[in-house]
C-alpha cells in the first residue's frame, strides 16, 4: 500500500501553485494598476484587460490554465507508481482551482477561476478542455459576454465528461464530483454577473472601461 503522504503533498502542492494570483502579479511586473482596485476588481484575465493591456492579459489568461491543467497533468503522467491515479487527479485539481479562488499568498481573495478550470479540464482529456474551450469561445463570440460564455462552458462540462465515458474516455466518480464542484463554485462566484445578465446590465466583451 503506497503512503497516503503522496495524494496529500501533490494536493497541498497544487493549491499552492493555485493561490498564485497571475492577474496581480503580471500587472505588477508590467507596471499596470492593481486589477484589485479597478473594473470589477476581480484578479482575472478579463479584468485585466481593462487596464488597456492585452498582452498583460493574455498573459494572465495562459498562466491562470497553466496553473490548473500543470499539476493535473504531472499527476496523469507520473502519479500511477506512486499510487495516485483518478482520485488524486481530482483532487489535485479541484485544489488547484480552490487556491485560484482562495489564495493563501493574497489573503485569500482571488478571482473566478474560468481560466484555470479550463487548465483543470485540459489536464483530465485535452478533448474535454478542447469541448469547454469551443464552447467558451462560441458562447462569447456570438453573445459577447464574457460570464455567459463562462458559465455556459462549466456547466456543460460535467454532461460532456458523462457522455464522453466509453469513448474518449471512462468516467469516474471522483473526477466527475471534482468537475461538479468546481461548476458549482464558479457559478456561485458569478452570482453578480448572473443578476446583471438578468438584468440586462451586464458589460459586453471590449466595452468595459480602463482604470483612472
Amino acid at each position: 500500500m503506497y503512503p497516503i503522504i503522496y495524494p496529500v503533498l501533490a494536493t497541498l502542492a497544487a493549491y499552492l501553485l493555485g493561490s498564485l494570483s497571475f492577474a496581480v502579479i503580471v500587472s505588477r511586473v508590467m507596471g499596470l494598476n492593481d486589477p484589485r482596485t479597478f473594473g470589477s476588481k476581480n484578479p482575472g484575465a478579463t479584468n485585466v484587460l481593462r487596464s488597456g493591456s492585452k498582452p498583460a492579459a493574455i498573459a494572465t489568461l495562459l498562466l491562470d490554465g497553466v496553473k490548473g491543467w500543470l499539476p493535473v497533468a504531472l499527476v496523469g503522467w507520473y502519479g500511477a507508481p506512486y499510487g495516485m491515479e483518478d482520485g488524486t487527479i481530482a483532487l489535485v485539481g479541484l485544489a488547484a482551482f480552490m487556491g485560484h479562488l482562495y489564495p493563501v499568498f493574497f489573503k485569500f481573495v482571488g478571482g473566478k477561476g474560468v481560466a484555470t478550470a479550463l487548465g483543470v479540464l485540459l489536464g483530465i482529456h485535452p478533448i474535454l478542455g478542447l469541448v469547454a474551450m469551443l464552447t467558451w469561445l462560441l458562447v462569447a463570440f456570438v453573445f459577447r459576454f464574457s460570464s455567459l460564455a463562462s458559465l455556459v462552458a462549466v456547466a456543460l462540462a460535467p454532461v460532456v465528461y458523462v457522455l464522453g465515458s466509453g469513448g474518449a474516455w471512462y468516467s469516474e466518480t471522483s473526477v466527475l464530483v471534482s468537475i461538479s464542484v468546481m461548476a458549482a463554485l464558479l457559478f456561485y462566484r458569478h452570482r453578480e454577473n448572473i443578476v446583471r445578465l438578468l438584468n440586462g446590465k451586464e458589460s459586453r466583451l471590449g466595452k468595459g472601461k480602463k482604470p483612472a
